[in-house]
This record gives C-alpha cells, sequence and structure tokens, in this order.
C-alpha cells in the first residue's frame, strides 16, 4: 500500500470542496414580495357642500292689519282680536317657485297659524301672506317667523292682540 503524505490528502479534500462548492445551485433572490397599498388613515368624512345661498334675500318684514295698494303694510304693535294679520315681507333678487313662509306663534308656544306662498320674482317685491280667523285671535303676545325654502330669514317680529 501506498502512503501519501498529509498534504496529498489535504489537496485532495480541497479540490472536493471546491468541485462540490462549484457545483452548488446559484441562489437567487426571491422574488419581490407585491405590495398591498397601506390602508387609508382614518379620516372624517368631507363636509356635505354648504347649500348654494337663494338667489333672493329677505330685505324686510312687517306685521300689520292693512295693506295699501302697492303690498305695503304699515307697522303695528297692537291688532284687534277680529283684525286680519298680514306679514308683509320685502324681498330683492331672483326666485322661481321659491317657497316663502310665516308661521305665527302665540305666547305659550302654540303654533296659531301657518301659511305659505310661491315666489317668484327677478327683482325687489313685496309678498302678503294674511292670516284671518272665523273667532277672534285670543289676546297675547304673538310671533311672526318667516322662511325661505325653509330657512329662517328677517328678524322675528312680535306684536301683541288686545
Amino acid at each position: 500500500m501506498k502512503k501519501t503524505s498529509l498534504s496529498s490528502a489535504l489537496m485532495i479534500a480541497l479540490a472536493g470542496t471546491l468541485a462540490l462548492a462549484g457545483c452548488k445551485k446559484e441562489e437567487t433572490a426571491p422574488p419581490p414580495m407585491e405590495s398591498t397599498p397601506a390602508p387609508a388613515p382614518m379620516t372624517e368624512p368631507a363636509p356635505a357642500p354648504a347649500p348654494a345661498a337663494p338667489a333672493v334675500s329677505v330685505t324686510s318684514i312687517t306685521v300689520g292689519n292693512t295693506a295699501a295698494a302697492d303690498k305695503s303694510v304699515a307697522p303695528v304693535a297692537m291688532i284687534g282680536g277680529k283684525d286680519k294679520i298680514i306679514v308683509s315681507v320685502k324681498t330683492d333678487g331672483a326666485a322661481n317657485n321659491a317657497t316663502l313662509a310665516a308661521k305665527l306663534t302665540y305666547q305659550d308656544g302654540q303654533v296659531a297659524g301657518e301659511q305659505t306662498a310661491p315666489l317668484n320674482t327677478s327683482g325687489a317685491e313685496t309678498t302678503n301672506i294674511e292670516f284671518s280667523k272665523a273667532s277672534a285671535w285670543p289676546a297675547g303676545k304673538y310671533r311672526a317667523d318667516v322662511t325661505l325654502d325653509g330657512q329662517p330669514v328677517g328678524t322675528t317680529q312680535e306684536f301683541e292682540v288686545k
């Protein structure tokens, strides 16, 4: 038997290691992971757009009991129990099929009457909303509130029935 030297054995082991390393499969980078978009941060919902400002505005509200030919009403603070109550609303601007409404409220909070009137205008105009009652209006304090398309307009008018 032939003796091999230690260096020969090391050389053979080294050659085998290199041969195995050369046959080893080349590592490939893993395929890129499909990224999913990060969830959007939780935010408050966007506010609803504000309703468009009406093209018509209320310039004055007057409560009285008699209307002149031009629909103007002289303001009165005291109305008789059998008088007609007129809520006169002056507007300016353009409106097509807008709804003008007046509500009378008695001093105890009870609604004494509600009326609506269509508003079709292209300029300054006066619209009178009339309230009448077969029996006398109960004596006491009242207030008249006006809305345009459901939105409060003008200043609440207060008056008294004697």
